[in-house]
This record gives structure tokens, C-alpha cells and sequence, in this order.
């Protein structure tokens, strides 16, 4: 499965749909956390029920589609079994349990409790509510009664080349710049890479992202630190603006894009790292040699990133980096 992200183009009242959509997913959600809070033995088809209940109750909960809601709950029993998986594996974390099922030893060592969501920027639809032009392929209409109806796609994907059967969920997300519509394709993708037989050696650092066997360095894009003080300008602008005004909803609008392109960049550099390495033919595993000269162990360094105890330059390298620090890795392909 992958996804496919178009830009939404709609009306002001179209938007304004969408966000009571959001809205509404977040309740259901919610709500369905604090029913798992308050009851023992609630399982994923007691959260299922709780959708039906809480649309008789709510009829605003009722113009979401019913789909919709069940993917609400879908989202509130992931964080829960996350939650036990987490419990089961002795994960030390969070203490705070307030269900009365959670063993003792699951109070000490607990992590990942289900938290309230605050700002929900996302609804998730199924297999129905939404309906796909299928002469353009260009729009889509969403059926249910939140008032959504007919929006425009602008992407350079195109969806002709995929049945309307192989989408499994249409996803709504709102962003710093604009809303986004995502369509999860059920498709193997399948890739033939042919082995370049050859063995080459990769050392990670802070200086370089990494130095291979042959000598070539490529230098570590330190996009946080370029746009750091655009950051500090932005934050200090927005302060200053009054509260409840429109300048101060501009400046944070300013804000939030700048934020999300600093979170591309990093991300795009992320992917083009892996295809480069699939470019190259390498295989996917590593085999991890300890570098003697480190009084750090990469458990041990993860740790320190977590806990923030590290300084501001190398969290935004450890971010951006899938590899321990410290470590050399030597990377063969399938060949060898």
C-alpha cells in the first residue's frame, strides 16, 4: 500500500465543512477513550457500539459518516493496544493509569498511556461518503451530510492509473498551508534492483552525514539551523500581536509555514537518501561494527536524544539520520 497527497481547492464554506469534520472525529475519539477510561473489558467492537450511541445522542456526530466515525474509534483502540503492547513488554514511561484493569506491575512500568487529543487536524473515510470523478479523476464529492460536497484535486499524481477498488480510505488532512487529501492505494509495489556486487563502507557523524571507504564526504543539510532565525523572527512578531486579532492569526499562520518547511525538507532529504541507496543497489540490512573509541553506546545516545539532554545542533542530525551515532556501519549487497 502507499499513498497518493493531492492539494484541496474549495470555498471558504467548504473549509469550514472540513473542519467540523475534524471537529467531530476528534469528539468521537475522545470519547471513546474516556468510555475505555470509566469501563473494564471494552474491546474494539464495544468502541464500534459507542459510535452508534454517540450519533442517536449527538445529531452533529450524525452527518459524519458512519465509516467515518468507526475510523475515529479505529484510532482511539490503536493508542489503546499500543498501550498494552507496551504494558506487555515492560516499557518504563507515564505512571499515570486510571483504569482499574491495568495490573500493579503495569502501573510501574507504563508508557504511551491514551492521551485526549486537543488539536485533531485530520477525518479518515472508508469505502463509502465520498464518491470519485471518474472522467477526470480531478474531483471528488463527499456524500455525508457535514456539507463538504464537491472539491477540486490538484496534484501531478495521476489516479488514472488505478481502479477505484484498490482505494481503501480517503483521508482529510489540514496543514499550516492549506488542506490535503490523501488516497490510500491497496497495490504491490514491486521493485527489481539488480546487485552492483560491490561492498562499500558508510561512517556516520556530525561533522559530514557520512564519509564512505572511498573518501567521498557528503555534507549533513542542517535545514533547522538555516531556518532557525526566520524561527526566532516569526515567534517574536507573533508575541508581540495581540491576542484574539487578525495579525495575530497571520503571524501564526506565517509561523506554522515555516515550520512545515523546515519538516519537509528534512523529510524529502530522508527519501532521497533511501532511494540514492537503492539507486546504488546496496541491500537493506546493516551489519553494525562498534566504534572502540566511543564512551557512548548507541542505547545510550538515543536515550539522551529522547530526554533532550543533548545540545541543539545534534538533534537535528540525529533527526534527519536513521543510524546510531558512534557507530560504523558496513553496508555489502545481495551478492555479497
Amino acid at each position: 500500500m502507499f499513498v497518493l497527497e493531492f492539494k484541496v481547492k474549495a470555498k471558504k464554506t467548504q473549509y469550514q465543512a472540513i473542519d467540523e469534520a475534524i471537529r467531530t472525529t476528534q469528539f468521537v475519539r475522545n470519547k471513546c477513550i474516556r468510555y475505555w477510561m470509566d469501563n473494564q473489558g471494552v474491546n474494539k467492537y464495544a468502541l464500534n457500539k459507542l459510535c452508534k450511541q454517540l450519533a442517536e445522542e449527538f445529531p452533529w456526530a450524525k452527518e459524519l459518516n458512519s465509516m467515518a466515525r468507526q475510523s475515529a474509534a479505529e484510532r482511539a483502540w490503536s493508542a489503546i493496544s499500543r498501550f498494552y503492547d507496551n504494558c506487555k513488554k515492560g516499557i518504563k514511561g507515564k505512571k499515570r493509569v486510571l483504569n482499574s484493569e491495568v495490573s500493579s506491575e503495569c502501573k510501574k512500568h507504563s508508557r504511551g498511556y491514551p492521551q485526549f487529543q486537543k488539536n485533531n487536524r485530520s477525518v479518515e473515510y472508508k469505502t463509502c461518503g465520498w464518491k470519485l470523478d471518474l472522467n477526470t479523476r480531478k474531483h471528488i464529492t463527499f456524500t455525508d451530510k457535514k456539507g463538504i460536497g464537491r472539491v477540486k484535486l490538484v496534484g501531478t499524481r495521476d489516479l488514472h492509473f488505478y481502479h477505484p477498488d484498490e482505494i481503501k480510505r480517503i483521508r482529510l488532512v489540514r496543514r499550516a498551508d492549506g488542506y490535503y487529501c490523501q488516497f490510500l492505494i491497496n497495490t504491490e509495489v514491486k521493485e527489481q534492483l539488480e546487485p552492483t556486487k560491490r561492498t562499500i563502507g558508510l561512517d556516520v557523524g556530525l561533522e559530514s552525514f557520512y564519509t564512505d571507504s572511498d573518501g567521498h564526504k557528503e555534507p549533513n543539510p542542517r535545514f533547522f539551523r538555516e531556518g532557525e532565525q526566520k524561527l526566532k523572527r516569526l515567534q517574536r512578531r507573533l508575541s508581540k500581536k495581540q491576542k484574539g486579532s487578525s495579525n495575530r492569526r497571520k503571524a501564526r499562520q506565517k509561523l506554522g509555514k515555516a515550520h512545515l518547511r523546515i519538516s519537509r525538507q528534512r523529510k524529502e532529504h530522508g527519501s532521497a537518501t533511501r532511494w540514492m541507496v537503492k539507486w546504488q543497489g546496496f541491500h537493506t540490512s546493516f551489519r553494525a561494527i562498534p566504534d572502540e573509541n566511543s564512551p557512548w553506546s548507541p542505547s545510550e545516545l538515543y536515550l539522551l536524544i529522547g530526554e533532550a539532554h543533548l545540545p541543539s545542533p545534534i538533534i537535528p542530525v540525529c533527526g534527519m539520520t536513521s543510524l546510531p551515532l558512534s557507530k560504523r556501519w558496513l553496508r555489502e549487497d545481495k551478492a555479497g
